[in-house]
């Protein structure tokens, strides 16, 4: 057999099936990449309040529901724009949509420097949920364009790992910034940490608009052999996964969907939580610089990174997803919970504990996305896909500012932590309860 040269290798005598694995690592070295460095930025900026109230809370006299109110508004601001901007994106491609997306969402990042009020600062954290809404679900469509079942939970772990490293890069350039340019042009530390992390985002933003390919028909970068040949096998899986909903109403009024959003509620509440209080939980331990409590969070993500990958190509390997969910996010459950014994000690077992709230719950999300994307498709997974992360997406509203109030009434982190752990742990239930078994990954 002869066939044409890929990557610059002779493979005339590879079969059918290496030429379809060379021209699929193909797409995934051109794609996933630059996803995870757009989901980097994106996740940067959204968490990097996280670390900016280790000074910010002092310099402007909020209070803990002050912070709290703030880092969740994004997550309202989020709920209402993700399914018209899901939609938007399969009408006009996800080359322009993204592009709005990133640019916007650094630009809002920049003027959270100049906060002085309450009031600002919840406009400018709702306004950075509007203006990032849908580019998370938005990749999650995008990639089914590229990717059949079989493939997808690799690739969405990898591309959602993302957002383990972004804790890892994440956390020491903050602490760096707010320690090493606190007061440098009479600006405080927490503001040029927004400055200097939301200028990024406005270049990528442009940057999208060159690099990016809407769907494999339109890849200039692929040959016509690896082009036929990743069309057929997406086809081949559209075929073996049978009749799915198309029908945008039909879907959002299907109960399945509504389960969905119970389960992931469940994992995002617990993912906010050690998002927006991670920092302040080490520092309860006794770590008070922002650069030593920026590098222990980046260790906890690292580690999360480890597990998000691990657990997507085993769930890849076996093909199932349930049992692959509900397991890390009962890992998730049980590292909460110990954290909440041990941070009020200040033991140093409870950064371990942290670690493991980390790896469980972010290990259990690019997996779950494997269980809807197994009965929706086309409008329907536009929009299905963004409901379920739009509304499941509002625990990420309560949990920061819940944790909030508790800790200004009581003075201690433990009691929402509990609670948190409490509904991650009702995740297996859940998933029993509504997943029946045949709803395994690649199936």
């Amino acid at each position: 057999m002869s066939t044409a040269v890929t990557h610059g290798a002779d493979i005339s005598e590879s079969t059918p099936s290496q030429q379809l694995d060379a021209a699929f690592s193909k797409v995934t070295w051109r794609l996933i990449p630059f996803l995870m460095v757009l989901w980097i930025l994106a996740w940067i900026d959204r968490v990097n309040i996280g670390f900016a109230k280790l000074q910010m809370l002092n310099d402007l006299k909020f209070s803990e529901a002050i912070y709290g109110l703030g880092a969740g508004i994004f997550f309202i601001g989020y709920f209402l724009f993700e399914v018209p901007s899901n939609l938007l994106l399969e009408r006009i491609g996800a080359r322009k949509t993204i592009a709005r997306i990133t640019m916007l969402w650094g630009i809002t990042c920049v003027a959270m420097m100049f906060v002085t009020t309450p009031t600002q600062f919840y406009i400018l954290r709702f306004l950075l949920g509007v203006f990032e809404a849908g580019f998370y679900p938005g990749v999650i469509l995008y990639l089914t364009y590229w990717y059949p079942t079989e493939r997808r939970a690799k690739a969405f772990g990898l591309f959602m790992s993302a957002s383990a490293l972004a804790g890892v890069l994440g956390g020491p350039l903050a602490g760096t910034i707010m320690t090493q340019l606190n007061g440098a042009n009479g600006w405080a530390g927490w503001q040029w940490v927004f400055l200097i992390e939301g200028i990024p985002s406005v270049i990528a933003g442009i940057v999208t608009l060159f690099y990016m390919t809407d769907k494999p028909e339109k890849a200039n970068w692929l040959t016509d052999r690896e082009k036929s040949l990743i069309l057929a096998d997406l086809e081949r899986d559209r075929t073996a996964l049978g009749p799915r909903e198309h029908k945008i109403l039909k879907s959002l009024r299907d109960p399945r969907v509504w389960q969905f959003i119970a389960i992931y509620f469940c994992i995002i509440l617990a993912n906010s939580t050690l998002t927006f209080w991670g920092p302040t939980a080490v520092r309860e331990v006794g770590f008070t610089s922002p650069a030593a409590v920026g590098w222990i969070m980046a260790a906890c993500y690292l580690c999360g990174a480890a597990g998000m990958i691990l657990i997507g190509r085993s769930s890849d390997r076996h093909r199932e997803a349930r049992l692959h969910t509900g397991f890390a996010a009962l890992l998730g459950a049980a590292g909460m919970a110990a954290l909440g014994f041990l941070v009020p000690n200040g033991s140093y077992f409870a950064l371990i504990a942290l670690a493991f709230a980390i790896i469980g719950t972010m290990s259990a999300i690019p997996v779950f996305w494997q269980m809807p994307n197994a009965f929706l498709s086309g409008s329907a997974a536009a929009a299905g896909v963004a409901l379920i992360n739009s509304v499941a997406n509002l625990a990420g509203f309560g949990a920061p500012f819940a944790m909030g109030v508790i800790k200004d009434a009581t003075g201690l982190m433990s009691p929402g932590l509990w609670m948190v752990a409490l509904f991650e742990a009702a995740t297996v239930f859940l998933i029993i309860k509504f997943i029946p078994t045949s709803a395994k990954a690649g199936k």
